[in-house]
């Protein structure tokens, strides 16, 4: 889960990591209530994609008023694709070196990733294809090991960007394990002439399965559910549901995550466009068809969805028993009960199954096979969109 940059600065401040004071405005008509930090400003839209000050996302300014202009301006913004989650108005930092300093998870290292540059800002992606612009070390996955190969990089900095870069290490390397995060970046690091340090950015990229042993992450999840859709409704169902394509012609019942995802590659192949990626585990519906009636209450955004494709494999579940679930759950669905059911089940109970969902007075068309069941689909899409 990508945070959004104000949810990721509290974050920090709340661990004791000096951030540029700021609140957020969701709302532009409470803009002139609010309690503002010491001017002048930045405006900085929330969006959970980088690149925002290139595309208009980050404003200046020197007066209320203007603050108040921006923020209604960028309200109903889209910033590459991504619609404008309020804005977080900050004290601007005056004067100061831009540094760079990031900590990722490198699976390939069996470790956490350094990176490192005395060069920060918008520009840090340019630096790439310099040499020693941008140091890195790979460090054993543990707080003290990364502050320690952070402060080594420092050192070959040197100076005042370099004291505040190794200053810096290790309350950030502390709050990387403590949120179990998989990305902390900070873009900028602001370093002022006196050595001392705040971070001008922050990009926290969360583990979503780690949110159940953080009760504080998992609060923030809740409270701010609106933002981040997807991790709420997996924090509150146990399941993953992530909307692909809001123009999506097909909308999916599946299980098994790689499977699922090896299906959504394969309708791309064939022309075929997924509304949502589901990894509905069947061990999970037993008796109860709230978690199918979930999905279903989800996928009603999906005004292009034409045809439902069903493939499940069964383990835990008997598939007369889902067939039972499935067929309720579409019943007391009016904005899908119409749509035609393209069904592969394979597993504990499929002749059982097979004849429940005949017997449904629907119309769901089975298929044993999946590149039938794909033919079937792009067969009733093409249909629906040429009656």
């Amino acid at each position: 889960m990508l945070l959004l940059e104000h949810d990721g600065k509290q974050l920090l401040a709340d661990r004791g990591i000096a951030v540029a004071p700021g609140v957020l405005i969701e709302d532009p008509a409470a803009c002139a209530a609010a309690q503002l930090p010491p001017g002048p400003w930045v405006v900085k839209a929330q969006v959970p994609v980088g690149g925002r000050g290139k595309a208009g996302g980050i404003r200046m300014a020197d007066t209320r008023a203007q603050v108040e202009a921006h923020a209604g301006a960028l309200a109903h913004a889209s910033i590459r694709g991504h619609a404008v989650q309020g804005c977080r108005v900050e004290q601007r930092i005056a004067g100061g070196r831009e540094v760079y300093l990031s900590l990722m998870v490198d699976p390939a290292g069996a470790g956490v990733r350094v990176l490192m540059s005395d060069s920060g800002g918008v520009d840090i992606e340019s630096l790439a294809g310099q040499p020693d612009a941008v140091l890195t070390a790979v460090a054993a996955p543990e707080a003290r090991a990364v502050a320690e190969a952070a402060r080594a990089l420092a050192d070959k900095i040197g100076g005042v960007s370099g004291a505040a870069l190794r200053d810096a290490a290790q309350p950030l390397a502390a709050a990387f394990f403590d949120m179990e995060a998989l990305l902390l970046e900070i873009n900028p690091l602001f370093v002022r002439e006196d050595g001392t340090w705040l971070a001008g950015d922050a990009k926290i990229i969360l583990d979503d399965n780690a949110l159940a042993r953080h009760d504080s992450l998992a609060a923030l999840v809740r409270a701010r559910a609106r933002a981040y859709p997807e991790t709420a409704f997996k924090l509150e169902e146990d399941f993953d549901y992530v909307e692909l394509d809001p123009r999506g012609e097909v909308g999916l019942i599946t299980t098994g995550a790689g499977l699922s995802m090896m299906l959504v590659d394969q309708m791309s192949e064939t022309g075929l466009s997924a509304f949502n990626f589901l990894d509905i585990r069947t061990g999970q519906m037993r008796g109860d068809p709230h978690r199918l009636l979930r999905v279903f209450d989800a996928m009603r955004h999906g005004a292009g969805i034409k045809v439902l494709l069903v493939n499940i494999f069964a383990g835990i579940t008997h598939l007369g028993e889902f067939a039972r679930l499935l067929t309720h759950a579409l019943a007391q669905t009016p904005t899908l009960k119409g749509l035609p059911v393209v069904a592969r089940l394979v597993g504990n109970g499929q002749e059982e199954a097979r004849a429940i969902l005949e017997s449904a007075g629907m119309a769901i068309f089975l298929e044993e096979d999946l590149k039938a069941a794909l033919t079937r689909t792009a067969q009733l899409v093409k249909a629906a969109k040429n009656p």
